[in-house]
């Protein structure tokens, strides 16, 4: 017989923590204490990677002047892009807004970033690219534990992909090393809202072979 050890977390507690996870876009103004900080870093850190090469790196974020100089350059590109897209002014305007809103609003940010240095590298781009995945693969799986320890820690929490579109110009604001390739820019803080969301069940997104 198969011997399993007692699990520090049960099934249900787990599930109550996942399925009760939220994106929480508003907070109250307390600061994260340290402490929090770094049991979510300390989580974030327990998640698997590829080739174990641990590929993730933070830029963790709470200095007002900080966060608005980020917003504001972030929010500029965000204009000039959706100028180009020819969209309505007043919907520009609105999506800068809140753009600004989200950054400036929470007490701390994490950027999630990966770097390459220790990823394998081959001669050829098909697998590069593959390497470059499993290494956004790996970064995700720390963004999620960051989330469900700030979930479990009582915080609210978003993730935001905007970094994405923007990656030198968020790199060049914050001074990170050369090889931190921004990923994600997640939002926390004491919530302010509540937020109840339906799921799809997994039976309509799942197939057996």
């Amino acid at each position: 017989m198969i011997s399993i050890a007692s699990p520090a977390m049960k099934a249900p507690e787990l599930s109550n923590l996942i399925r009760g996870r939220r994106s929480l876009r508003r907070y109250h103004a307390d600061a994260v204490p340290s402490e929090y900080i770094e049991q979510i870093l300390e989580a974030a850190v327990w998640a698997p990677s590829a080739h174990n090469r641990q590929p993730w790196r933070f830029a963790v974020i709470s200095e007002t002047a900080t966060k608005e100089r980020l917003a504001r350059e972030m929010g500029a590109k965000l204009r000039s892009d959706l100028s180009a897209d020819r969209l309505p002014q007043a919907v520009i305007d609105a999506d800068v807004e809140r753009s600004y809103q989200r950054i400036t609003g929470a007490p701390l940010l994490i950027l999630l970033c990966l770097t390459l240095q220790d990823m394998d590298n081959y001669g050829d781009e098909r697998r590069k690219a593959h390497e470059r995945t499993m290494a956004q693969q790996s970064a995700a799986m720390a963004g999620q534990n960051i989330l469900l320890m700030a979930a479990s820690l009582g915080l609210g929490a978003c993730w935001m992909c905007a970094p994405l579109f923007c990656q030198d110009l968020v790199a060049s604001v914050l001074d990170l090393p050369a090889d931190w390739q921004p990923q994600g820019l997640i939002t926390l803080g004491f919530p302010a809202q509540q937020r109840t969301r339906d799921r799809e069940t997994w039976e309509t997104r799942t197939i057996w072979r």
